[in-house]
């Protein structure tokens, strides 16, 4: 984290991208920035807007429910035995369209968007940290209901297990940014916003998580990201033994998927977390997905859910 540690010092805008597990990292000054990495955070973006005027192919081809059960087993044995209270499980589903990923990066409406030379892309919604001032704020993403389901705003929000989920990793955001920061405050708790997710409307429950640095963060930014890394919500809780719980039962290498992606302004900090993510393997396509399991999960509803996430949305 040298880097984003000695540019933030020196006040030089940046993009960042770093891996799940913290071993890949892409640092480099936005005036220099490689001609095949566009992005969308912050407010800031460095491609044109565009809109899909076409008709478009997406097939996916997910895990059979079979698999997905024994590995959802084998998370809820851990959670039997005190190992995990929250693990969000994820799966690689192989996708096919007749789009290219550079297309679906420009048509896609989100928040925060990447394409990373070629290899892959995001569209998330999940704000990751955001530093202003000496304010740090934090806004963990939990619960999703489809938007049309009869009083959905009322269901996500009463639902015990989605209730649970969250309080867990607001419990863990707040622990997070007590490493780094000063009265932390949870702001909003379970607010819910909505998005698009292909030909459905979602509704999703955040919330926001505040704390205070000392004036001279910038000085030691990179440690910082460092230490709240990786982001709570797409790990569970507690952190360190759920992610090898993960190592153990997720079958591929998760990557840069739910790693993070942000920028420095030169005076503030923006970043997200890397869902809603479509990779490029050879001539094929994969799109990663999963959600987060307790011990009240309904092996149905979790399965259905990692499919609805997989989308494009236009």
């Amino acid at each position: 984290m040298d880097r984003i540690t000695q540019f933030a010092q020196e006040r030089i805008p940046f993009l960042f991208v770093i891996s799940y597990d913290k071993k890949e990292r892409f640092v480099q000054p936005l005036d220099s920035l490689d001609s095949d990495v566009f992005f969308k955070i912050g407010g800031y973006r460095n491609y044109p807007k565009a809109t899909i005027d076409k008709r478009y192919l997406i097939k996916k081809n997910p895990i059979n429910f079979k698999s997905y059960r024994e590995s959802l087993d084998r998370v809820l044995e851990e959670i039997r035995s005190g190992n995990t209270y929250l693990l969000n499980l994820t799966f690689k589903t192989p996708i096919q369209t007749d789009l290219t990923l550079k297309e679906i990066f420009i048509y896609a409406r989100a928040k925060y968007k990447l394409y990373f030379k070629g290899s892959f892309i995001c569209f998330s919604p999940e704000k990751f940290i955001e530093i202003e001032g000496s304010s740090i704020s934090t806004y963990p993403m939990k619960g999703t209901i489809e938007a049309t389901t009869s009083n959905a705003k009322e269901k996500i929000l009463t639902n015990q297990k989605e209730m649970a989920e969250h309080t867990m990793i607001v419990d863990l955001m707040r622990n997070d940014l007590g490493m780094v920061a000063r009265d932390v405050e949870v702001e909003r708790f379970r607010y819910v916003e909505k998005i698009r997710a292909g030909d459905k409307e979602l509704l999703q429950v955040s919330s926001k998580i505040t704390a205070q640095l000392p004036d001279n963060w910038r000085d030691n930014l990179g440690e910082l990201v460092e230490v709240m890394l990786p982001a709570g919500s797409i790990t569970g809780t507690p952190k360190r033994s759920t992610i090898e719980i993960i190592e153990s039962i997720e079958d591929y290498d998760r990557g840069f998927y739910t790693g993070i992606f942000g920028i420095f302004d030169g005076e503030s900090l923006y970043s997200a977390v890397m869902i809603r993510f479509i990779e490029k393997e050879g001539d094929r396509l994969y799109y990663k997905s999963g959600g987060g399991i307790t011990i009240d999960s309904d092996a149905k509803d979790e399965y259905f859910e990692l499919i609805d996430k997989i989308y494009l949305p236009f």
